[in-house]
């Protein structure tokens, strides 16, 4: 211990007073002859012992290579090992006549004096250590080390800083502290097994409410003040104003959109921003970044009109667009659909990347929902309009099936642009369930267009057109009350249908099937039959022939009616003649 308990004080007190006695002996008879008054000095300096484990300040009257010598008073000198002054480089950083405070360590087996600057050093630590922890004073030291539990501090001694005492929150990188020099508090110390406990905890919480005090006097809202970032999280910012935290919600970072704090601030920056609100009684206090400038989307209408093209910055890309910065706190959409004319994009990131400057064009401002709607295909010249011009309606052109759907084809007729032929659209008379009868992919067909809808992007084309329309001539041919002939083709529980010419068929409903009832269609009739009917009427939009056999029978038996009905006129005739004859006769007699 410093304290020198490992030495035999007494016999070694008693050993340097007796060579003072001698000494005085000596001194006293070689100048017999001196004054009283320098005698009674004499005797009282020889009355001057040092012990062991006594502190002292000494000179250094010697340096040697290995020693050091000191002059502890007296006439009494005594060395200190050289390697306790020497510095990381091995050098002596000490001169002669330079004062030095060492403790008297011990004799050494010829008998001379051994002093130590290290020991000395150690025990005035020890009672700085004391001091500091009984009155609750301050000692500054230098972490060493990460150790477990904590950190390893020198404070001329080894100390020992425990992690939940270094910070007021948890610190989960204690290595960053290595190396740092800062202020402890002792909070306890066991001399003799050489363990100290520091905290740096106690003096930080104290800093912090001298902070806090002065930042409640001072804090008002409205006010502009800067803290420093303490925590971030994905609905804003908690900032600390020094002994109280203030919240920046995210809506209150930018008048544009954030949607990730973190990607933008980091913990320890500096921020000034403004006081919204303050709640003195739950010391709570809300923030705003934004409240620094000038809302843009006040005049956002003046300084951005419809159909103006601009230069931006791409900041975010998503799977249905891009996000483009026009100025700082106002940011507009590029939807995927308002990319391109003609090319399909499944992600905005093959066209786009962010930090690129892109211009766009301004399609729609929303001002109280702070939206921008931009185009970026706006800015190109439309292909729709010159295919309009290239392919007048009714032009016959040549592409390959790209796509079979449910309800058509699309069909390429230049890059990027594909014509549709819906499924009405592929023949007059043929029925088609599914494209996919008639079409397969790859193949090249023959089309006309139909239709170029620049507006909705959409291209139409037609098969069935490029032949002549059979209804038509069917039309001209036929009307209302014509009787025609066909083959059965189909039996249903409600009729029959008759292919009257090539592709061309005819329903005759049950109702019409006989001048007699009819239960069922198959009574009276079997696919393959020849029928003769007459036609009730056509309709030429939907396609659809109505026939009747009950009619045709009807007209069939009109002459022998009609012969009837002429009979029963020339009876009549015959008979009112006579009669007319009688009543003559009757007149005259």
């Amino acid at each position: 211990m410093a304290n020198g308990s490992d030495v035999n004080e007494a016999s070694q007190t008693k050993e340097v007073t007796s060579e003072a006695a001698n000494g005085i002996e000596e001194a006293t008879a070689a100048s017999g002859r001196e004054e009283d008054m320098g005698f009674k000095e004499l005797y009282e300096q020889s009355l001057q012992t040092l012990q062991l484990g006594e502190v002292v300040e000494g000179k250094v009257v010697q340096i040697n290579p290995d020693t050091i010598m000191v002059d502890v008073g007296w006439k009494t000198e005594g060395y200190i090992p050289a390697k306790e002054l020497r510095d990381a480089e091995g050098n002596i950083n000490i001169a002669v006549g330079d004062s030095v405070e060492v403790l008297v360590d011990r004799r050494d087996g010829d008998g001379n004096l051994v002093l130590s600057k290290d020991k000395a050093a150690r025990l005035k630590i020890w009672d700085e250590v004391k001091e500091a922890c009984e009155n609750n004073t301050v000692m500054t030291g230098t972490i060493v080390e990460r150790v477990k539990g904590g950190l390893s501090v020198d404070i001329g001694i080894p100390a020992f800083l425990p992690g939940s005492q270094v910070d007021i929150r948890p610190i989960r990188d204690l290595d960053q502290f290595v190396g740092q020099r800062l202020p402890f508090h002792v909070i306890k110390y066991d001399r003799k097994r050489n363990n100290v406990v520091l905290s740096r905890r106690a003096i930080l919480e104290k800093q912090r409410e001298e902070e806090k005090r002065a930042t409640l006097e001072n804090i008002e809202e409205g006010k502009i003040v800067e803290g420093t970032i303490k925590n971030i999280t994905d609905y804003g910012i908690f900032i600390d104003l020094g002994g109280i935290d203030g919240l920046l919600h995210i809506t209150d970072i930018s008048w544009g959109r954030i949607s990730r704090p973190a990607d933008s601030f980091g913990k320890g920056q500096k921020l000034r921003v403004k006081v919204l609100s303050f709640d003195r009684d739950r010391e709570r206090v809300a923030l705003g970044l934004k409240q620094l400038t000038e809302n843009p989307w006040e005049t956002i209408q003046e300084k951005y009109p419809v159909n103006t093209t601009v230069m931006g910055r791409v900041v975010n890309l998503t799977d249905y667009g891009a996000f483009v910065e026009l100025e700082p706190g106002v940011e507009g959409l590029v939807h995927i659909s308002e990319m391109f004319w003609t090319r399909e994009i499944r992600h905005p990131s093959k066209v786009l990347s962010p930090g690129q400057q892109v211009r766009v064009m301004i399609l729609e401002v929303k001002t109280e929902e702070k939206r921008i709607s931009l185009g970026l295909k706006q800015t190109m010249s439309n292909p729709w309009e010159s295919l309009k011009e290239k392919y007048p309606v009714g032009t016959v052109i040549r592409g390959v099936v790209r796509n079979i759907t449910n309800f058509g084809v699309f069909v390429g007729i230049e890059e990027g642009i594909d014509g549709l032929i819906h499924l009405s659209d592929i023949s007059w008379t043929q029925k088609v369930k599914h494209p996919s009868d008639v079409f397969k992919k790859g193949q090249e067909v023959e089309a006309m267009v139909l239709n170029v809808d620049v507006e909705n992007e959409k291209f139409s084309l037609g098969v069935k057109q490029i032949e002549k329309n059979p209804w038509g001539e069917f039309i001209a041919k036929y009307g209302a009350g014509a009787v025609v002939s066909g083959k059965v083709t189909n039996i249903t529980d409600f009729g029959i249908f008759v292919e009257i010419e090539d592709g061309i068929e005819g329903l005759v409903h049950i109702s019409e099937l006989s001048q007699k009832r009819v239960k069922s269609a198959s009574e009276i009739f079997a696919v393959g039959d020849e029928v003769t009917a007459t036609i009730k009427s056509i309709d030429s939009k939907s396609r659809k022939i109505r026939l009747s056999v009950k009619d045709y029978e009807t007209a069939s038996e009109g002459p022998t009616a009609h012969q009837y009905l002429n009979n029963r006129e020339n009876i009549g005739s015959s008979l009112g003649k006579a009669l007319a004859d009688a009543r003559i006769l009757d007149s005259e007699g």
